[in-house]
């Protein structure tokens, strides 16, 4: 079965679209985009893999579900394309990154430029029905995705994993401890980052510290 996936991904993955339950998952998110309005669009459900090449690696920064209002989700967690509001979760990003490397908040909030240095943006949820948060979970989706982070685990060493908030944290026992580095704290949404448990982690600073440390380019954030 053809999945439009970037082929520096393809001898890694490929057993897992062989799966019955891969197969089933592709029935089910086809018929959904027949059938509803879905997002991201079709040609951007594996925009994190076709933009953060598989070699390319180095961070991996998880999260949960795709954005469910029109012209947001692009593929990548936490991104929405150029020209859209910033959702609260993003505006909490930047304005840590500031607060952490003094870079100026900007514009857009299409993360396209963190994928295209290295930094997997992974929703363990790839697609949404318009308007219905977590309508496409438990399809199947999940299994991919931490198959994705296992085998990146197992294949790779010293990449970065940000892990924020209780869900991306669950994530941890997917990961080998001994060959990566995993930074956790709150996730960045509102509710989180008001109490106390967002602001301050200088995830970006310690990541690119990490790189550093394993003789990698540190990430232009």
């Amino acid at each position: 079965m053809a999945v439009d996936i970037h082929e520096s991904w393809k001898p890694y993955l490929e057993k897992e679209f062989e799966k019955p339950y891969f197969k089933d998952l592709i029935r089910f998110v086809r018929s959904e985009y027949k059938s509803q309005t879905c997002f991201p669009p079709g040609k951007q459900i594996f925009n994190a893999f076709n933009h953060c090449h598989f070699d390319d690696v180095k961070v991996v920064i998880i999260g949960q579900d795709p954005y469910h209002g029109h012209g947001q989700a692009n593929g990548l967690c936490f991104s929405v394309n150029n020209g859209i509001a910033h959702p609260p979760s993003l505006i909490n990003i930047f304005k840590e990154i500031e607060a952490d490397l003094g870079i100026p908040y900007p514009e857009s909030g299409d993360l396209m430029r963190w994928a295209d240095q290295g930094v997997l943006l992974l929703n363990a949820t790839l697609t949404v029905r318009a308007h219905q948060a977590g309508s496409h979970q438990k399809q199947g989706w999940e299994t991919f995705t931490d198959a994705t982070i296992k085998i990146i685990s197992d294949s790779k060493e010293n990449i970065v994993f940000l892990l924020w908030g209780g869900y991306a944290k669950q994530k941890v026992k997917l990961i080998n401890t001994n060959k990566h580095k995993i930074l956790t704290s709150g996730h960045p949404s509102p509710l989180s980052a008001n109490r106390g448990y967002w602001f301050g982690n200088k995830h970006f600073s310690k990541t690119n510290s990490l790189l550093e440390q394993a003789a990698q380019a540190p990430v232009r954030w």
